[in-house]
């Protein structure tokens, strides 16, 4: 690990200015960023700690929705009454990610920032990834790639999102609350992370010294119908091969309205409106559901070694769907 300063912030404005000095690192739990950090993967010149910022609170909103704290622990959102009760989809996700002791560190805010687990950007080792070195090239593309992307991937990179709990906030439709040099901002989570183009390095749409102080959630009637369904190889602390977050409105055997999120397979949560769309309006049915898994996977590009996922997640969408459903 190179050598570093390390301020702790006093205020949303203070860790801002400090936040736009060269090398400067936003520090909350850690859980990501230490490991990067000691790896070498990234060399922070300043860490600022932003953990004692009174950004924790989970909170109703007049509207009807909820909003999160950045600081946030994910094991207390994910056990916070109004998560369960309102957002049961949420409480999934997180509960589904990780260890509970890494759960009990990480941040909301923290998890929006996660890097890729691919083992070519973690492994300083490889030469060739756009991702940590630009322009060097991507090791993933002729190399092991079973766990890479099949959606949205480009020519400079083939790597994952990593998160559970992104998948559920994109089927939720949050939104990201950031403060800047120039003020407050709200980013749509759907425009939060970025697919990689020819810029792989740039996983967010944050500008410099942005640090994000909350994620609101709106009112939701996913409530009833939602389910969060996560295949890995290993039945703990293993990142998603496929995820679903899968919720519906349903009155009287209709759908009035749905949200289908994918992880383990792009660069961001992915999301097709139009499969959403093509429940709308018919019965919550198992011809439904297939017509939106084909959807959702429209134009596919699977690496050399991972084909198998596209199958996977045309089975695992239908099977959210049934258990959201209440059909399963």
């Amino acid at each position: 690990m190179t050598p570093f300063a390390y301020r702790r912030a006093q205020s949303v404005d203070d860790a801002v200015r400090l936040g736009m000095s060269p090398g400067a690192h936003f520090l909350g739990g850690g859980t990501n960023l230490i490991d990067l950090a000691k790896g070498g993967v990234v060399q922070p010149l300043l860490l600022v700690d932003v953990g004692r910022l009174p950004l924790a609170d989970v909170a109703a909103t007049p509207e009807g929705g909820v909003r999160i704290g950045a600081m946030a622990r994910n094991s207390d959102v994910a056990n916070h009454a109004l998560i369960r009760t309102r957002y049961p989809l949420l409480s999934q996700a997180l509960l589904a990610g990780a260890s509970a002791q890494l759960r009990n560190m990480a941040t909301v805010g923290g998890n929006l920032l996660q890097r890729t687990r691919c083992p070519y950007f973690y492994d300083t080792g490889f030469e060739h990834c756009n991702k940590r070195v630009p322009g060097s090239g991507c090791d993933a593309i002729g190399g092991i790639n079973r766990n890479h992307a099949i959606l949205g991937a480009s020519a400079a990179c083939i790597a994952t999102h990593p998160s559970d709990m992104c998948v559920a906030l994109a089927a939720l439709r949050a939104s990201v609350r950031v403060h800047g040099p120039r003020g407050e901002r709200t980013i749509a989570l759907a425009d939060f992370h970025r697919l990689p183009g020819d810029t792989p390095q740039r996983d967010t749409t944050l500008a410099q010294g942005e640090l994000i102080v909350g994620v609101d959630l709106p009112p939701s009637r996913f409530a009833d119908h939602a389910h969060y369904l996560k295949l890995r190889d290993r039945a703990s602390y293993a990142f998603a091969l496929v995820s679903v977050a899968a919720a519906l409105d349903v009155r009287d055997g209709i759908v009035q309205d749905a949200a289908i999120a994918l992880g383990g397979v792009a660069h961001k949560p992915w999301r097709v409106a139009q499969a959403e769309a093509r429940l709308v309006g018919r019965a919550a049915s198992d011809d439904a559901f297939r017509e939106a898994a084909e959807l959702m996977l429209q134009g596919a590009r699977p690496a050399s070694q991972n084909g198998f996922k596209v199958e996977l997640a045309r089975r695992a969408i239908v099977r959210a769907l049934q258990v959201a459903g209440g059909q399963a």
